[in-house]
C-alpha cells in the first residue's frame, strides 16, 4: 500500500510522522488534543483518545485484571527482574483489554495505553498515605525497580507495548490534605541525593511520560515550572516524551496556590513551561488563551507534536501492530495468576520468628483465624487496583491448607471503629475471640489497614489519606492484647502499605508484614505459614518506633529520615527480613589495584547457606564514605542480587558498583568525586549493629581507596 501522507509512513521516525500530522491540523484541532479526553480528527484518521489510565500493580479501574501486590509489596521483593516480568504481564493484559475495547468502539477513560505509572516518589515519611504506591524510601532501589517496571511495560520492540509515566515530578510525598496548596522546600543537596535520582534513572531508561506533582517546589508549581520541565527534564536530561499535569493540578495554581489570578493565567504558565497535557479542564480555554496572546501557536503545536509522537510510538496510526492478536483470554489467566502468587510470596517479609514457623499441618487440629483483615478482600488490593477474577484471603487459604483441621474465624473488631455492631460497645467482639483462642492450638491474627484508611486525599471514607501515628488503630491494639493474653502461640499477619509500630502486638511469636499482597495474597501467606517456601522479602522502608524522633511531616529535609540519615534505632530497619534458613557472607573482594575517580568498582562476595533448608537470599551491597568532607549518608545501598541455595551450598556473587555511587553532593546540589577511603559491605541486611543483631549474621566488608 502506498502512503498518501508522511505521517502514515512507518519508515519515518515517530517524531517526523508527528510533525507532519500536526502540520495538517487546524489550531482548533490542536487545542483539542491537549485535554486528557482528546478529540477525534476523523479527516486525518485520528480517533478520540483518553490518556488517563493506571497500572500501578496491574491494569486498574477497567474491570478484571491480574492484581499484583501493591507497589510497596513489589518493592519488598528487592527483585528488578521479577518486577520487570510483572510489568510485562501488565502490558500484555493492557493490550488485550485495549484490543477488546477498540473492537467495541469504546475509547473512554481507563481504556487506553498510556499508563500513569510507576510512582517513583521517595517514601520519606511513614505517615504518608500514598507511600504504598512507591517503591520505598531508597533512591537506588526505587531506580532499579522503576527502571525494570518501565522496560517491562513499554517493551523493546519498534512499537511500544504500552507507555509508562514517571510520577509525581519532583518531590511529592505528602501531606495529602495540603497537596493542592503546599510548598515543599527541598535543598539542592536533598534534591540531588534523594528526590531526583529515580526520576533521572527512568528518563535514562526511556520512560515515555512524566507527570507533575500537585505541590509547589521551592515556590514554583511543579506543573508550571519551566526550571523543572524544560531546563532540567528536557534540556539537561534529554527527555523526549510527553509531560502531563496531575489531575486538576493546573487549576490549583489560581484556586489554591495563589500563583496566578485566573484560569487563563494558569494555562499560560503551564503550557509555556512545557506541560503538554492537562488532566483536568483548564486547557479547554486554549483558544481563548491564544486569542488573548498569553500563549502562541508555535508552543501549542510543539506540545501536540510530543503528544502525537507518543501515540505513534504506540502504533495508533498504523494499520496493524505486533500486539493486535493478543486475545482477551490472557487477562488474569492461570499463567498470570501463578506468577502473581510468586510475586506475592517474595513480597512477604518475616519480621519475627521465635521458632513457631513454619507451622506443621499434621500437628494442628484446631486453628483460630482472627482479625478484621482475615476474611476481607479490600486489604489484599491496596489502591489503584483492578478487579480480581478470583482472590484468596488468609482465612480461605488456611482452610485450604488444613482440610482436616477445625478452622475457627472471628472478625474480632472493626478496622477503626470502637465496636463491631450498631448499636454496640467497645470490645463487643472480644468474648468470641477469647472463646476461640481457648480452643485453638495456634492463632493467626490478621490486622492492618486498607485503602479506606491510608491512601490518596479525597479517595478515602475513613481518613484524609495520611496516618496520625504509626500504631495500629486502637480497636486492633485491644484485639491483639486480648489474643496474646490467652497464652496460645500467635502469628501476626499485618496488611498495611506503610510502617507500623506493633506495640502490644510485637509480643507475637511470629510477625509477617504482608503489605497489600494482591489477589493471591492469602494463598502466599498460607504458603509461608506452612513452609512451602522460605520467605525472602526485605523491608523497602524503615519501620520506625512511635517514639523515634521523626521530623515534622511538612519538613522535606532528609536529616533524621530513612535509614541513610536516621540517628536513632528503629523498630525494624530498612533491608531487614528473616527466612527459614541462615546465610553467612565472607571473602568480600574488590578489584581496586588502581581505583580512580570515575571508575566503576567490581566486587564479589562468598554467600553460604548455613541453615538446614533450601532458601533464597537477597544479597545487599552498601557503600560508606569514610573520609567525606561534606554530609553524606551513614551508608547507602548500591546494588542487590538474589541467590537460591540448598543447605550447605555456597555461591560467589559479583556486583558492579556504578561510578556515581562514589560521588559526594555539595550544598548547591552539584556532584563530584572526593578521593579517599570507602568501605564496601555485602550481606543480608544493613551494615550496622541493630540490623545484624536482628538478622543474625554480619556483613562482609572491604576497604577501597579512590585515588
Amino acid at each position: 500500500m502506498s502512503h498518501l501522507y508522511p505521517y502514515q509512513d512507518k519508515t519515518l521516525s515517530p517524531k517526523e510522522r508527528a510533525r507532519d500530522l500536526v502540520a495538517r491540523m487546524t489550531v482548533e484541532e490542536c487545542a483539542g488534543q491537549t485535554i486528557f479526553g482528546a478529540a477525534a480528527v476523523e479527516r486525518l484518521g485520528l480517533k478520540s483518545y483518553n490518556w488517563w489510565n493506571e497500572a500501578l500493580h496491574g491494569v486498574a479501574r477497567a474491570g478484571t485484571a491480574t492484581v499484583f501486590p501493591q507497589a510497596i509489596g513489589m518493592a519488598a521483593t528487592f527483585d528488578p527482574q521479577m518486577i520487570g516480568q510483572a510489568a510485562e504481564i501488565i502490558a500484555t493484559e493492557a493490550r488485550a483489554k485495549y484490543n477488546a475495547c477498540q473492537a467495541c468502539g469504546d475509547y473512554g477513560i481507563y481504556k487506553g495505553l498510556t499508563f500513569w505509572s510507576p510512582n517513583v516518589n521517595i517514601f520519606r515519611d511513614p505517615r504518608w498515605g500514598r507511600g504504598q504506591e512507591t517503591f520505598g524510601e531508597d533512591p537506588t532501589l526505587t531506580a532499579l525497580l522503576g527502571t525494570a517496571f518501565v522496560r517491562g511495560l513499554q517493551g523493546d520492540g519498534p512499537v511500544m507495548k504500552a507507555a509508562a509515566c514517571a510520577k509525581h515530578f519532583a518531590v511529592h510525598s505528602g501531606p495529602e490534605p495540603l497537596r493542592h496548596k503546599f510548598d515543599a522546600q527541598a535543598t539542592p543537596r536533598d534534591m540531588a541525593e534523594t528526590y531526583l535520582p529515580a526520576f533521572k534513572a527512568l528518563c535514562d531508561a526511556g520512560v515515555e511520560g512524566f507527570m507533575g506533582a500537585y505541590n509547589r517546589l521551592n515556590g514554583e508549581p511543579c506543573c508550571g515550572s519551566r526550571r523543572l520541565i524544560q531546563t532540567l527534564l528536557r534540556d539537561d536530561w534529554g527527555f523526549d516524551g510527553y509531560f502531563t499535569s496531575d489531575c486538576w493540578a493546573i487549576a490549583d495554581f489560581h484556586q489554591y496556590h495563589g500563583i496566578t489570578a485566573t484560569a487563563i493565567d494558569s494555562l499560560a504558565l503551564a503550557l509555556n513551561a512545557g506541560c503538554d497535557l492537562n488532566c483536568g479542564q483548564t486547557y479547554e480555554l486554549m483558544l481563548t488563551a491564544l486569542t488573548e496572546g498569553v500563549i502562541n501557536e508555535e508552543t501549542l503545536r510543539e506540545s501536540v507534536v510530543r503528544l502525537m509522537t507518543t501515540r505513534i510510538r504506540l502504533g495508533m496510526l498504523d494499520e496493524s501492530t505486533p500486539y493486535d492478536d493478543i486475545p482477551y483470554e490472557v487477562v488474569d489467566c492461570d499463567e498470570h495468576r501463578r506468577y502473581n502468587r510468586e510475586v506475592a510470596r517474595r513480597s512477604l517479609v518475616l519480621l519475627k520468628n521465635d521458632g513457631l514457623l513454619p507451622l506443621r499441618p499434621e500437628g494442628i487440629k484446631r486453628v483460630a483465624v482472627i482479625g478484621p483483615n482475615a476474611a476481607a478482600l479490600t486489604p489484599l488490593l491496596g489502591n489503584y487496583h483492578g478487579t480480581c477474577n478470583q482472590a484468596h484471603t488468609v482465612l480461605e487459604a488456611v482452610r485450604d491448607a488444613l482440610p482436616d483441621a477445625r478452622v475457627f474465624y472471628a472478625h474480632g473488631c472493626s478496622l477503626v471503629a470502637p465496636h463491631l455492631h450498631e448499636p454496640g460497645y467497645t470490645g463487643d467482639g472480644l468474648s468470641e475471640v477469647k472463646a476461640q483462642c481457648a480452643l485453638a492450638d495456634v492463632v493467626i491474627l490478621v490486622t492492618g489497614l486498607d485503602e479506606t484508611i491510608e491512601g490518596e486525599e479525597g479517595a478515602n471514607r475513613d481518613s484524609d489519606g495520611d496516618r496520625p501515628d504509626l500504631y495500629l488503630p486502637e480497636p486492633q491494639r485491644l484485639l491483639a492484647k486480648t489474643v496474646l493474653a490467652c497464652g496460645k502461640p500467635v502469628v501476626l499477619v499485618n496488611f498495611t502499605g506503610s510502617a507500623v509500630d506493633f506495640a502490644e502486638a510485637d509480643a507475637a511469636n511470629a510477625i509477617i508484614q504482608g503489605w497489600y499482597p494482591g489477589a493471591m495474597g492469602g494463598a502466599a501467606v498460607a504458603d509461608l505459614l506452612f513452609g512451602a517456601f522460605s520467605p525472602s522479602g526485605r523491608l523497602p522502608v524503615t519501620f520506625y518506633r512511635q517514639s523515634n524522633t521523626l521530623p515534622d511531616f511538612t519538613h522535606y529535609a532528609m536529616e533524621g529520615r530513612t535509614y541513610k540519615y536516621l540517628r536513632e534505632e528503629p523498630l525494624y530497619p530498612f533491608g531487614f527480613g528473616l527466612g527459614y534458613s541462615t546465610f553467612a557472607f565472607s571473602e568480600l573482594s574488590v578489584a581496586s589495584a588502581d581505583f580512580r575517580a570515575g571508575d566503576e568498582l567490581v566486587c564479589s562476595v562468598q554467600v553460604t547457606n548455613t541453615g538446614s533448608v533450601a532458601a533464597e537470599e537477597v544479597v545487599q551491597f552498601y557503600l560508606r564514605d569514610d573520609e567525606a568532607g561534606v554530609r553524606v549518608p551513614r551508608h547507602k545501598l548500591c546494588g542487590v542480587s538474589r541467590v537460591s541455595l540448598p543447605p550447605g551450598a555456597r555461591a560467589q556473587m559479583t556486583m558492579t558498583i556504578p561510578a556515581d555511587a562514589f560521588c559526594v553532593v555539595d550544598d548547591d546540589g552539584s556532584s563530584r568525586w572526593e578521593c579517599g577511603t570507602f568501605t564496601v559491605f555485602a550481606g543480608g541486611c544493613q551494615p550496622e549493629p541493630h540490623s545484624e543483631r536482628l538478622y543474625g549474621s554480619t556483613c562482609a566488608a572491604a576497604q577501597v581507596v579512590m585515588k
